[in-house]
């Protein structure tokens, strides 16, 4: 009978000390999937919506995944929408010099576009580790370079590829699940064993933790803050890839517009901290997922468009404070 009564005391003992803080995501994600069901019954739960759900949230949550490893670093990127845009523009021009038929043209497209995003998000983190320049400050200047040019590089009108190729592969899918769901899958694994399984890592938690003994440990501080700008360039480039090819086109006024807000989103949602030193892959893609069940709850439940915004809004501020109740 004692041990019994030990061992429920135990029990009792052990869920009063769980440390509720390190699930605040996974709780948020159940809590909302549950009140999604309800609100969108029956059609929330079909294949079909948790699909479109899943596709819709993976080209700002690839964006994301990238800007996770910024927002650790101590930094931030405002100008991935713009530059999502403006890789995607450039490579259509690219694209559109090769016959429309030539398999060859487009996966030199592809490369191309992959090179030119990791090169500015390199400029990016030049200006912020060699220049000196504020992270806000330096990607507020490149978020209006990058959306003048390709609005001027176009006449402020829509690109629109000639390939008969590549716009097979923005729709495509692959075992009846979309491809950019297994992009986003496949990057999410990559850049989540590279935050918690490499010395890179390590030091990218620590550079954001606290610069000045980062130093002090000789690891090279410039380094550590460029090479997440370059990820994320990578990762707008991906994006920019399975977007443009989804329409066979690139909007040099429209797409990308708020993108930096959605990602920015996705990874405070996600847990990570914006004072930088900690952070999540895995919470960074449960925000973007998030995110795409707000909008797609209100859309089931009938309520305005208007108020997506705002509902958006609303689990920021949430996500932001339980963040700073935590830290107390």
């Amino acid at each position: 009978m004692s041990t019994a009564g030990g061992n429920f005391a135990n029990a009792k003992f052990s869920l009063t000390h769980v440390k509720w803080s390190e699930h605040s995501t996974g709780l948020g994600f159940a809590c909302l999937f549950i009140l999604a069901t309800i609100v969108g019954w029956p059609n929330f739960l079909t294949l079909g919506n948790i699909t479109n759900i899943v596709k819709q949230s993976s080209y700002t949550g690839i964006i994301g995944l990238g800007m996770t490893l910024v927002i650790i670093s101590g930094g931030i990127d405002l100008s991935v929408g713009s530059m999502m845009a403006f890789s995607g523009g450039i490579t259509i021009f690219f694209l559109n010099l090769f016959p429309p038929e030539s398999l060859a043209g487009t996966i030199a497209a592809v490369l191309f576009c992959l090179v030119l995003g990791s090169f500015c998000g390199f400029l990016n983190g030049f200006m912020v580790t060699t220049g000196r320049m504020a992270p806000f400050i330096a990607t507020l200047g490149t978020m209006a370079i990058f959306r003048s040019l390709i609005q001027y590089f176009s006449g402020a009108a829509n690109i629109l590829s000639k390939s008969k190729v590549y716009p097979l592969f923005g729709p495509a899918e692959f075992l009846k699940i979309p491809v950019p769901v297994w992009v986003f899958l496949i990057l999410t694994a990559l850049l989540h064993l590279l935050l918690n399984n490499t010395r890179f890592g390590r030091y990218v938690c620590a550079v954001g933790a606290n610069e000045q003994v980062a130093r002090y440990s000789a690891i090279n501080i410039n380094l550590i803050k460029l090479v997440p700008y370059i990820i994320t360039g990578f990762t707008v480039a991906v994006s920019a890839l399975l977007w443009s090819s989804r329409i066979n086109c690139i909007h040099s006024s429209g797409d990308g517009n708020g993108y930096e807000l959605e990602a920015i989103a996705a990874v405070v949602i996600g847990g990570t901290s914006m004072t930088g030193g900690k952070g999540s892959i895995i919470g960074t893609i449960m925000g973007a997922v998030m995110l795409g069940m707000i909008n797609n709850m209100l859309v089931l439940g009938g309520v305005s468009s208007f108020l997506q915004q705002a509902a958006r809004g609303l689990v920021i501020i949430a996500a932001v404070l339980l963040q700073y109740k935590n830290s107390k």
